[in-house]
C-alpha cells in the first residue's frame, strides 16, 4: 500500500525534518507512528498525502490517501455536515443519485447522522473530527492517516474517535495514527514506529515497543514502570 525509501526532508532554513526515512506498509495494516511535538510526523504526513515534496528519496502509494488533521476546523467545507460529507464524493464524479446514500452512510458509521442538517462550524471537538472521518470514508479512500487524533478532545471524544478507528480496522482499511498519546490507541495497532528528531529509532511488534526505553525518545511509555509488558497489559492500551 506505501513504501518510502531513503526519504529526507529539509527547509530553506537548514533545518532537517527527515533524515532517511525508510518503511513499508501492507494493505489492512494497522500502524501507529510514535513521536513527541517536533519529531516530524506530520512532516511526513504531508509527504505521504502529496501536499509536500521529499529533498531527496521516493514515496509510493498505491490508491489514495486521506487525512484526518489535528485540526479539524481546517477540514470543514460545507455549512452543514451533510453538505461538507457530500462535497467530497461530488468531487469525485459520483452519480447525483447515489450521492445521499453514501454522505449517509458515512455520517451514520461515524455516529453523526444525527447532525447531518446541524451548522458544522458550532459542533463540538470530537464531532468535527468524526465529520472529518466521514469525508474521508464517505470517499472509500485507500489509506487513511489520522494526525495526532486526540488532541483537544475529551474523554468521551477520545472514546468515540477510538470506536472509528477500530471499526476501520474490523473492515481492512489501512490505518497511520501519528502521536504521542501512545496511550489511547496502542492496543489496537499491529505495528509501532517510533520517529525522534526526523530518525526512525524502532519499527516492530508493539509489544516489543513496550519493552524499549520510550523515554530516550520523548514518549512516555504508557504502562509505566513495568519491566514485562504482557499482551494482556497492551489490549487494555485502547480507550473504548
Amino acid at each position: 500500500m506505501l513504501k518510502i525509501e531513503g526519504v529526507y526532508k529539509s527547509f530553506s532554513d537548514g533545518i532537517c525534518a527527515l533524515t532517511d526515512v525508510s518503511f513499508s506498509v501492507k494493505s489492512g495494516e494497522f500502524l501507529l507512528i510514535a513521536g513527541s511535538n517536533g519529531s516530524g510526523k506530520t512532516v511526513l504526513m504531508n509527504l505521504i498525502a502529496g501536499l509536500d515534496e521529499p529533498t531527496e528519496g521516493r514515496i509510493q502509494v498505491e490508491g489514495h490517501a486521506g487525512l484526518v488533521f489535528q485540526d479539524a476546523d481546517c477540514q470543514i467545507l460545507g455549512e452543514t455536515p451533510y453538505e461538507d460529507v457530500a462535497f467530497g464524493v461530488k468531487n469525485q464524479g459520483v452519480k447525483k443519485s447515489e450521492i445521499k446514500g453514501k454522505v449517509e452512510e458515512a455520517l451514520s458509521q461515524c455516529g453523526i447522522l444525527h447532525k447531518k442538517d446541524s451548522q458544522a462550524r458550532t459542533m463540538s471537538g470530537g464531532e468535527k473530527r468524526r465529520l472529518a472521518v466521514a469525508g474521508i470514508v464517505a470517499m472509500n479512500r485507500d489509506l487513511i492517516i489520522f494526525d495526532e487524533p486526540f488532541a483537544n478532545l475529551d474523554y468521551p471524544g477520545v472514546k468515540n474517535v477510538c470506536r472509528i478507528l477500530k471499526q476501520l480496522k474490523e473492515e481492512k482499511k489501512t490505518v497511520l495514527v501519528l502521536t504521542h498519546e501512545t496511550e489511547k490507541i496502542l492496543g489496537l495497532c499491529d505495528r509501532m514506529i517510533v520517529l525522534d528528531k526526523g530518525k526512525i529509532r524502532f519499527d516492530g511488534t508493539p509489544l516489543e515497543g513496550l519493552k524499549q526505553n520510550l523515554e530516550d525518545w520523548s514518549i512516555r511509555n504508557p504502562l509505566g514502570t513495568v519491566t514485562e509488558p504482557s499482551e494482556e497489559k497492551l489490549k487494555e492500551l485502547l480507550w473504548l
